[in-house]
């Protein structure tokens, strides 16, 4: 775990007179002198805490007037639109996939080799492990990546090999997302079964209804709809 940083401590016991309300929203801080021998730190680490809560949404500073304490409103609304922007973003990206993604695993169970059938199996079994352990981890979205992008690297079609870092976008941003990630890891532990299965038969039209199957659970588990 990261050392907390004096910068940070300060933030936190900033932020909480604002929750206490010795600082109320649209209320000016204190100047910069005299909150620093306030809180008994120096200027240097107050503009520090300062950023940090800046950053947060709970401060906003104007130029030339100073720095005042945020509209709890107004930060509602921000991370709301952060949240739609996100949904925007997602929605474009598993667009992106569903059309590259099911012909690329019909092409890789067409032209595979035995060997990379098998390495992408191990993988596939490495993610199932991840989500049983670690499912909203970063080994997680690094080993899906990993299973994935060699679905589409055995395609044998370089093109389409120029799309793999759409996956690891997805599902960072799913992630980052923070919504319904357990549904999303138990669905996705489903739906890798099924395309480990149909891969291993080299059945290319039942992977592709596969992926799509998959990237469709995505969409639904993230509220997210492809007719907006």
């Amino acid at each position: 775990m990261e050392k907390e940083t004096k910068a940070q401590r300060v933030a936190a016991t900033l932020a909480g007179l604002i929750d206490q309300g010795t600082y109320v929203p649209g209320e000016k801080l204190p100047n910069e002198n005299e909150l620093s021998l306030q809180l008994d730190v120096s200027r240097a680490t107050l503009r520090e805490a300062i950023q940090i809560l800046v950053s947060e949404g709970r401060l906003r500073v104007k130029r030339g007037s100073g720095t005042f304490v945020a509209d709890p409103l107004n930060r509602a609304a921000k991370a709301m639109l952060s949240m739609q922007d996100m949904k925007v973003t997602l929605r474009d990206l598993y667009e992106a996939r569903m059309i590259f993604e099911p012909q690329a695993a019909a092409l890789a169970c067409k032209r595979a080799s035995d060997k990379e059938i098998k390495e992408i199996l191990r993988l596939g079994k490495k993610v199932q492990q991840q989500i049983k352990t670690d499912p909203a981890g970063e080994t997680r979205i690094a080993s899906e990546t990993a299973f994935h992008s060699a679905i589409i690297k055995a395609s044998h079609n370089r093109f389409l090999a120029n799309f793999t870092p759409i996956i690891n976008e997805t599902l960072e941003k799913t992630f980052d997302m923070r919504y319904n990630l357990d549904v999303i890891a138990q669905d996705a532990y489903n739906d890798h079964i099924m395309i480990m299965n149909f891969l291993e038969r080299r059945d290319a039209e039942a992977l592709k209804s596969a992926i799509l199957i998959h990237l469709r659970h995505a969409l639904w588990n993230e509220n997210i709809s492809l007719n907006d």
